[in-house]
């Protein structure tokens, strides 16, 4: 399970550290994609070979099954850590999330997201504000 909070950095060849507490969940080739809200979702293959299984069952015949499939699988790259523990994060990713040099990547139960950390500082104002509201809502499914 993912959790937690890091600040990190990219470099300007696109690399950024992987949490050490994340690495070895991630494994050593891991999947990266665009994510909800303007971040990257990052995947153990375990976890993504099951969540596009799930996505594969979504009727192609319906609009947003098919634009939410396409968003979400054109934007996924095959990543691996080296050495140091970095990943290169592909340029078509960093331009979505807008990641420059200031990251922070957060553990999300079975994945890991990289926001901008001004990106970030905002999503999180904004939703802390709300959260009991938030919390309120989700009782329907029994937390």
């Amino acid at each position: 399970m993912f959790m937690g909070e890091h600040l990190h950095t990219i470099d300007d060849k696109g690399r950024m550290i992987i949490p050490s507490k994340f690495r070895d969940d991630l494994g050593s080739t891991f999947v990266l994609t665009r994510g909800l809200d303007q971040c990257i979702f990052g995947y153990p293959l375990e976890e993504w070979k099951q969540l596009e299984e799930k996505l594969k069952a979504l009727p192609f015949t319906k609009k947003d099954a098919r634009a939410f499939t396409r968003f979400f699988f054109s934007g996924a790259a095959e990543c691996q850590l080296d050495k140091q523990g970095r990943v290169n994060i592909a340029s078509t990713l960093r331009q979505y999330a807008k990641l420059d040099k200031d990251c922070v990547v957060i553990g999300v139960s079975n994945r890991i997201e990289i926001w901008n950390k001004q990106v970030w500082e905002e999503y999180f104002a904004k939703s802390e504000d709300s959260f009991g509201e938030i919390a309120e809502s989700l009782m329907d499914f029994d937390l």
